[in-house]
């Protein structure tokens, strides 16, 4: 296992490149809401035409796991109050959109596909955000059952799913 001293030396440049860009309803992150999945809004999603092969047999998946970056966020945020309660938390500790890199991940519901273009329900995307990747859901790879964030497992006021 690495020591602190080598990660840090370690830094190398990462590019990552736009696959597309989102439409959706909000014009601002205090408008998106806090889960996509509380929401019935719909977005659009538009993958650029020189990546629209690897949307072959999307209409397949009822559900997708969305990869976007949050646009807007400060990504020099490192702890953050969460919307269920006034103590601090860090960005790792919670799903705060605004940390050092912003990647967002968000479960979205397939409504339809239009060559490149996908309409989707639940995606809390502020519109103009880069989409990273688009991955199909599925219950029996990507969900664990039971499973809560240590913090929240105990509130009454908050969604208990997460």
């Amino acid at each position: 296992m690495p020591d602190e001293s080598s990660a840090e030396k370690r830094v190398e440049p990462m590019v990552l490149k736009p696959v597309g860009v989102i439409g959706s309803p909000y014009s601002a992150m205090n408008e998106a809401p806090f889960q996509g999945r509380f929401t019935e809004d719909e977005s659009v999603i538009e993958v650029y035409d020189e990546f629209a092969d690897a949307l072959k047999d999307m209409e397949t998946s009822r559900y997708l796991i969305v990869l976007y970056w949050a646009h807007l966020a400060d990504r020099k945020t490192l702890q953050t109050v969460t919307p269920w309660g006034p103590e601090v938390r860090g960005v790792f500790a919670c799903r705060s959109p605004s940390r050092p890199n912003p990647i967002q991940f968000c479960v979205v519901e397939l409504l339809e596909r239009d060559g490149s273009r996908l309409t989707v329900r639940g995606l809390d995307a502020v519109d103009g955000s880069y989409l990273l990747d688009i991955k199909p859901y599925s219950s029996r790879i990507d969900s664990i059952p039971d499973v809560h964030i240590g913090w929240f497992k105990d509130r009454d006021d908050g969604p208990t799913a997460l």
